[in-house]
């Protein structure tokens, strides 16, 4: 697949990937039964199913996915995901959220996987206004890229991109089949590309 996207020019020579998070309905659930459900003591839903995606900034493509459930931190599957996207696309540079805060992150990339550089913006419950003590925390304090940082909003639209054609609700029902139904998704999401490209 990925041999197809570069001969299709979706992927660069440089790529900026972007990690985020999203859930999932677990169940469809019509907008006029929501919005009913919403003022009376209806049934709320504790827990649902989370991916967490490494989106290629470019072309929205997908190159590493992480089911699990929510709401749980997001950090944990950083590693996986960056793992899986890394062993596919030589990344050059990594963007996250506060969410993915945590020197281990930064060092994954840059001393493991040969990212050039990340760039994650600090969680200010981490520092407050005390400059973060390890070298790449601190390094983005002082010199954090905006402009690139920026550039994170492609996975929100990837996401909504996802939703839109393949909906926001899945349709299995235990906690297994929906991790094999979120992997199918992410395949379908990329095959969709690669035909849009040809």
């Amino acid at each position: 697949m990925v041999r197809r996207a570069r001969a299709h020019g979706l992927i660069d020579i440089a790529p900026v990937a972007a990690v985020d998070a999203t859930g999932f309905e677990a169940r469809h659930v019509s907008a006029h039964y929501g919005q009913r459900r919403a003022k009376g003591k209806g049934h709320r839903q504790r827990a649902w199913p989370k991916l967490t995606v490494v989106l290629h900034t470019s072309s929205h493509l997908i190159l590493g996915a992480v089911s699990g459930l929510g709401p749980s931190q997001d950090s944990p599957d950083f590693t996986p995901a960056m793992r899986q996207a890394t062993a596919l696309v030589a990344i050059d540079t990594a963007l996250g959220d506060a969410g993915y805060d945590a020197e281990h992150n930064h060092r994954l990339c840059r001393e493991d996987l040969g990212v050039r550089q990340t760039v994650i913006r600090l969680n200010r419950r981490n520092t407050g206004r005390r400059w973060p003590k390890t070298p790449y925390r601190r390094a983005m304090r002082h010199r954090f890229s905006k402009p690139l940082y920026h550039q994170r909003w492609h996975v929100e639209s990837g996401f909504s991109q996802h939703k839109r054609r393949l909906g926001s609700a899945l349709t299995a029902r235990n906690t297994a089949a929906q991790n094999r139904e979120l992997v199918l998704r992410v395949l379908t999401h990329n095959l969709m590309l690669l035909a849009e490209a040809a």
